[in-house]
């Protein structure tokens, strides 16, 4: 039996050694603009990437992390990224509304625990076979 688990650890080691992680840093205008198309997204939750401005808050209702991956196997990275994201924001969207926010600010990439807060690209990482995304954004009541 120990011959045996050697061997497998063996056999696979080369695997895990040849694992692609390429990270991509893409528009995240055009993940937005396919969810929207696809009505995923309905604008009912605003969205504020990074820095941008808004018109203030009313309360506070939370910080989210969300980790979404896709299968990119047959895809291209920049594909697969989109899809990644898409699902992403989707739940962020899900969790503002859960939260009886309408809007989530401050919206970055945190991939690994790591923070990309950009007005622009969003952070995707493409392997083999699966992309993921992982965004984090704080959920609020703007004020009316």
């Amino acid at each position: 039996m120990k011959k045996l688990v050697i061997c497998l650890l063996a056999a696979l080691t080369p695997l895990a050694a040849s694992a692609r992680d390429t990270a991509h840093f893409l528009p995240i205008e055009t993940a937005l603009a396919a969810a929207k198309a696809s009505g995923k997204l309905d604008g009912g939750v605003k969205l504020y990437f990074a820095d941008q401005p808004y018109a203030g808050k009313e309360k506070d209702l939370g910080t989210f992390t969300t980790s979404k991956k896709t299968n990119s196997f047959g895809k291209s990275d920049e594909d697969a990224c989109k899809w990644a994201m898409q699902s992403a924001l989707i739940e962020l969207q899900t969790r503002a509304i859960k939260e009886g926010g309408d809007a989530v600010v401050n919206i970055e990439s945190f991939y690994k625990k790591k923070a990309h807060a950009d007005t622009e690209t969003y952070e995707c990482h493409a392997g083999n076979v699966v992309a993921g995304v992982a965004l984090r954004g704080t959920v609020i009541k703007l004020k009316q």
